[in-house]
């Protein structure tokens, strides 16, 4: 025997702390809004339980058609809180329309004076909103929050409890008034209970944010927006991991910028750092996504590419000709940017990515040795592989855009175009 007035006083206390307790989360994190827009919405939702709680001593003003509207806008804001918190737009005519479609639907007698149909618009209302509210969280794809799966199985759990008096007052409708009578002190209890874990689930998932935004300014370049050092190690790890589960081969590649020193002493260094970002924007359009690439430092570059040594030694005489045709000019300045590269492949994993990198190093000096413009590749893995791409000639003019890649082109304009703004 559950007493509802006692079930009522206590989600009234709970819903509001609760929401005091996400919106002092919002002050202590500005930067996600959705906090706030919860906190209100739990707010809202303790003052609709604390007036259906008192709806014997209260105004004709406050009736208990108002109060669920008041839920239902409690409702509305928790799904426009999941959408602001991966950055959708408000919609305001889908957050109120539960609401005015309750009281506009209320001032029909014929629907004020039946309860079975009271429910199930109730029913339906709030399931809606809760439903939809785990699928904006379900299709978010470019943030990935492990936390995100237990509050959308939690949302998806309430809405089908508050589904189910639907088909009960549909197919017994002569004891639609006892079925919901019985009915209503475990919604109660259970709307309780969904309260505490949603807010849980709604900090944990801030939490995880919060956390995945500081790694990824601790693992990003502030110069030229990709992964430095730290980051670079971390995913190429992660890779390589991959790449052995499939016992597929990987190669690195490191990229050294030739005569940046030059570049730096003739037009200064904000020349250099916008010559560092044009290379790391080519780098990002040219290889794909699935591509780790890093910065370690200075004028050097590297990437992890899931191939074989031919197919990466293609890739990176993408990149060398790319840079050749963008680099022409940086901020006005004539600089006729090259890049030497050094490719080493291994084809048993796992491996020590420190030797891997070494050996790509060691191709490189010799790139440089040999003429710098040009790619070469680690002599132990070279035989066993398809010979690399033949350098192209150092002199600019032999470059012509109209010979370059077509499949490219549209990355290299998209590079001109950062490159001119």
């Amino acid at each position: 025997m559950l007493d509802v007035p006692t079930l009522f006083i206590i989600s009234t206390c709970v819903t509001a702390v609760l929401g005091l307790f996400l919106l002092l989360a919002w002050i202590q994190d500005r930067s996600i809004r959705a906090l706030a827009w919860w906190g209100a919405a739990y707010l809202i939702g303790g003052v609709a339980a604390a007036l259906w709680g008192m709806h014997d001593q209260m105004s004709r003003a406050f009736t208990v058609d108002v109060v669920y509207a008041l839920l239902f806008v409690a409702c509305g804001i928790i799904w426009t809180g999941a959408r602001l918190f991966h950055s959708r737009p408000i919609q305001p005519y889908a957050m109120f329309g539960g609401a005015v479609l309750w009281l506009l639907t209320c001032q029909s007698p014929m629907f004020a004076e039946s309860g079975p149909h009271r429910m199930v618009l109730g029913s339906l209302v709030i399931a809606c909103y809760t439903l939809a509210t785990a699928y904006e969280l379900w299709r978010e794809r470019s943030e990935q929050l492990f936390s995100r799966w237990p509050a959308i199985c939690v949302l998806v759990v309430h809405g089908i409890v508050f589904l189910l008096p639907i088909p009960l007052v549909l197919f017994f409708p002569d004891s639609a008034f006892g079925l919901a009578a019985a009915w209503f002190p475990i919604l109660a209890l259970e709307t309780l209970l969904f309260a505490i874990g949603t807010a849980f689930t709604i900090l944990v998932m801030a939490k995880e944010r919060s956390e995945h935004r500081h790694q990824a300014v601790a693992s990003t370049d502030p110069l030229t927006g990709i992964a430095n050092r730290r980051g670079f190690f971390e995913e190429a790890e992660r890779l390589m991991r991959k790449q052995a589960w499939k016992s597929q081969p990987v190669t690195a590649l490191v990229f050294d910028l030739d005569h940046f020193k030059s570049i730096n002493d003739r037009f200064g260094h904000a020349v250099g750092d916008e010559t560092l970002r044009l290379f790391a924007r080519t780098l990002a359009l040219t290889l794909r996504s699935s591509d780790v690439i890093g910065r370690l430092g200075g004028e050097e570059f590297v990437a992890l590419l899931p191939n074989d040594l031919a197919s990466a030694s293609a890739a990176a005489e993408r990149v060398r000709a790319a840079i050749q045709v963008v680099g022409t000019e940086v901020d006005g300045h004539r600089v006729d940017l090259t890049v030497s590269i050094g490719a080493a492949a291994v084809l048993e994993l796992p491996c020590d990515l420190e030797s891997l990198l070494e050996r790509a190093d060691g191709a490189l000096y010799r790139a440089k040795a040999n003429g710098r413009n040009r790619i070469e590749t680690d002599i132990d893995l070279a035989a066993d592989a398809v010979p690399a791409p033949a350098a192209a000639p150092e002199r600019r003019h032999d470059v012509r855009p109209e010979s370059f890649p077509t499949e490219l082109i549209p990355a290299l304009a998209t590079v001109r175009s950062a490159q001119r703004a």
